[in-house]
């Protein structure tokens, strides 16, 4: 599965969370102490979702990140690869559309999307590379991606107390119904690339734009992006030739 392959095959991790959606939002606001709900506000916000804008949120689970941008009036499809995730989403969020999918293989034509957005799934997609090039197929020029996951605190001291908590995570999951969705939550974590690493994937898909922020001490990074549109692309063209004579 690519940067946090673990050995998983897409279809057994799909089942793992086929088994645990309708704990899987009360389990994360416990092991975060809370502090999803306030990951996932930031994440909103950075989104700026505005009424009658299409809007993707993919790896959307039971729709817990995509019912704001569709209360702010954006018409948000919300995809996922478990259909117990979304056979839940339609429990709870009837009015917003969910669909099964593939985030390596959106079933959606060209620049359909105003952003794509997705929040603490990138870790379960097998080839992140290349559910970057899909969601930069699918969305407009001038969209925006906004990517909300887990990441690597910069300070020693930081990193030294997320890899404690993490330790903790597999110990508390032994008195569940399904502890093996708890070592791969943990092992999905510290397989994930640092801040930098997904910088640069996203920039490679070829976004814009592209700045991160830290989030609980960077134990959580928010990144953004834009596609760029001809005019913009043009611009790029003109700037970077002057550029290169500069340093020359």
């Amino acid at each position: 599965m690519g940067a946090a392959d673990l050995g998983k095959d897409p279809s057994e991790v799909a089942e793992m969370f086929d088994a645990t959606a309708k704990r899987y939002d009360l389990m994360n606001s416990l092991f975060t102490l809370g502090n999803d709900r306030i990951w996932r506000m930031q994440m909103n916000r950075a989104v700026a979702a505005q009424p009658g804008e299409r809007i993707l949120d993919v790896a959307a689970g039971t729709g817990t990140s995509s019912a704001p941008m569709a209360k702010a009036g954006a018409l948000v499809t919300a995809l996922d690869f478990s259909e117990g995730m979304i056979a839940e989403g339609r429990r709870r969020y009837p009015e917003i559309e969910f669909v099964h999918g593939d985030a390596q293989d959106l079933p959606f034509d060209d620049e359909t999307f105003d952003a794509v957005t997705i929040s603490f799934g990138f870790r379960n997609v097998q080839d992140p590379k290349a559910a970057l090039a899909e969601f930069y197929r699918v969305l407009k020029p001038g969209g925006r991606l906004v990517v909300c996951e887990a990441s690597k605190p910069p300070l020693r001291i930081a990193r030294a107390g997320h890899r404690a908590f993490l330790r903790t995570v597999p110990v508390v999951g032994r008195v569940s119904s399904n502890p093996d969705s708890y070592r791969y939550l943990v092992e999905s974590i510290e397989a994930w690339p640092d801040q930098q690493t997904l910088s640069r994937w996203i920039r490679s898909a070829g976004f814009t734009r592209v700045a991160h922020r830290d989030l609980t001490m960077g134990a959580v990074a928010l990144h953004r992006g834009r596609k760029p549109t001809e005019q913009t692309m043009r611009m790029d063209i003109i700037e970077r030739p002057a550029a290169d004579e500069a340093t020359a």
